[in-house]
């Protein structure tokens, strides 16, 4: 026999939900965002908000809208940033992108088949500079990137995994809750 001796009663994580029970995933996320404290960095800091929409428009310039999403997830997995990591996951669904693809995204490496040559060289170099304090950028990593996209679209994927690594970090600082999009008006 078994006993549960959890602090959570048998609940699913500790929220009250029975274990089976599926969360309203809506009245969470509406929860979370009115317990938020941090300051709205759009509203606090406008100009430079508008600088990184800016810059995150120019370097998608070109590139192919299903690569920028998967550079995207990548990325935000590696940053642990739930709420760019689901809003990046949605617009992927919406722009076509297949579930198996999006399930494959933080295991690529394992599950090549499942990508390019081209897209495995981009999340390859969405690794290296997202996780740059481990050394920088290996050779062989900027090498194989530098195989697969000519030189203005290689400034355009460096732009653009700069760009949505500062992303990560305005949400991981200012505590954006995972399931809002501050790009719809509310209710949307």
């Amino acid at each position: 026999m078994t006993t549960n001796t959890s602090t959570d009663n048998g609940t699913w994580g500790g929220t009250g939900l029975e274990a089976g029970t599926v969360p309203d995933i809506d009245a969470a996320v509406a929860a979370a965002e009115a317990t938020r404290t941090r300051l709205d960095f759009a509203k606090a800091a406008p100009k430079v908000f508008r600088a990184i929409v800016g810059l995150d428009a120019a370097a998608r310039n070109g590139l192919d809208p299903a690569l920028v999403e998967l550079v995207q997830i990548r990325a935000s997995h590696l940053n642990h940033c739930a709420y760019c990591l689901h809003m990046h996951t949605n617009d992927a669904r919406k722009a076509g992108e297949s579930e198996d693809r999006l399930h494959m995204v933080p295991v690529w490496r394992e599950a090549r088949h499942f990508f390019s040559e081209r897209e495995q060289a981009a999340l390859a170099l969405t690794e290296a500079v997202t996780l740059v304090s481990g050394g920088g950028v290996p050779d062989d990593v900027y090498a194989d990137a530098a195989a697969h996209f000519d030189e203005g679209e290689l400034a355009q994927l460096l732009a653009l995994i700069m760009t949505i690594n500062t992303w990560n970090r305005v949400a991981l600082a200012t505590g954006k809750v995972a399931g809002t999009d501050e790009r719809r008006p509310a209710g949307r």
